[in-house]
């Protein structure tokens, strides 16, 4: 393989054989397709990846010849498979040198494939790993950076378009088509998950499935949606109300909007998860709505939308300078509906860098 200079994916694999060495093992078996694209660039559906201290070899099929040549040829050997990817893992190990003890990535690795290493890989000694790239891939450089501002901009500019189009009458099915309409039309390469339009009693459904309920006078309609960019994701909702707000409507939303940017600007490299949570909690809290603010604060995003680190009361592990995260506070109501906001900040070394701008202020849909 011919290494391409100053390319950011050799600085990984380093990065990752360091970790190996710490760890005790010769080797990685890779199986998750994020931590393959970060490595390597490689994007396709079907592949193993092996990475040791003196190789780094993808195995793919026959349908990624040339995507996997064009995307990983520059750091990795290209392996292809005509039949079974592991079978031809069997051909590639014995060939790499000083190679006895290989991790894998318990979190990854199905049951079946489990079966295949116990029966068919008794040669080598296995390990269960976990986090050893997604540890690496918190810390985002300035072209992952990029690719996420991108797919905030898609986002941003898809929601201005579909806001004018959300009426009475329409299903929430109807506002996720339009939604999503526009995230293609503008440039989104997926939807990093399943768009939630979420309007009236709905609303206090966090997760809630776009349904065919129509929206009326007076709803709460939550948006949370995203797109993708180079392979990195954006995660952003705000919440509307479909004609004019009462009094009970504006005050829940002011509480959650200054938890919101009481939050993003005060979460720091170094901060742990749980203190971090706690900056929206205790404000929520300390406003009667504790019990009604029942998720996590947020999480990490870039080639997953849900990735390291974690904003949760249970997280003691630190936020890290380069991390992008969530800052998301809700209040949910049963019967009543739900308000959230939600915003992507970058944990810059000089502090947090919120890179969404939609406006945050409540909008009266009218």
């Amino acid at each position: 393989m011919q290494s391409v200079a100053g390319d950011p994916r050799e600085g990984r694999i380093a990065r990752l054989r360091a970790g190996l060495l710490s760890a005790g093992l010769d080797a990685l078996l890779i199986s998750s397709r994020a931590n393959t694209r970060y490595l390597t660039g490689f994007s396709g559906s079907s592949s193993l990846l092996v990475v040791s201290q003196a190789a780094t070899v993808l195995i793919t099929d026959f349908r990624y010849r040339a995507q996997g040549r064009v995307e990983a040829g520059g750091v990795a050997d290209l392996e292809i498979e005509g039949t079974s990817l592991w079978s031809r893992l069997w051909t590639v190990l014995p060939r790499l040198a000083g190679v006895s003890s290989v991790g894998f990535e318990s979190q990854h690795m199905l049951h079946v494939d489990a079966q295949r290493v116990v029966e068919s890989g008794a040669r080598w000694q296995w390990r269960p790993t976990a986090n050893l790239v997604e540890s690496l891939r918190q810390q985002k450089d300035a072209g992952e950076l990029e690719c996420i501002k991108a797919a905030v901009a898609i986002a941003e500019l898809a929601l201005e378009r579909t806001v004018p189009e959300i009426a009475a009458g329409r299903t929430e099915l109807e506002v996720a088509a339009r939604l999503e309409m526009w995230l293609r039309e503008l440039g989104s390469e997926a939807h990093p998950f399943e768009t939630i339009i979420a309007s009236g009693e709905r609303s206090a459904l966090p997760h809630a499935h776009a349904s065919r309920r129509e929206l009326q006078d007076g709803d709460l309609i939550i948006v949370d949606f995203g797109a993708v960019s180079g392979g990195y994701c954006s995660d952003i909702t705000r919440t509307f109300v479909l004609g004019r707000a009462n009094a009970a409507q504006r005050e829940a939303y002011d509480i959650v909007r200054e938890a919101n940017a009481t939050a993003s600007a005060a979460v720091w490299a170094g901060m742990r998860g749980r203190d971090a949570d706690a900056i929206a909690r205790d404000y929520i809290e300390r406003h009667g709505l504790g019990a009604e603010f029942g998720h996590s604060l947020g999480h990490g995003i870039g080639l997953e939308v849900h990735e390291a680190p974690r904003l949760a009361k249970t997280i003691d592990a630190p936020l890290m300078v380069g991390a992008v995260v969530t800052i998301e506070p809700g209040v949910y109501r049963d019967g009543w509906g739900g308000i959230r906001i939600e915003d992507d900040v970058w944990i810059g070394p000089d502090g947090p860098v919120v890179l969404t701008a939609f406006p945050r202020q409540l909008m009266e849909l009218v």
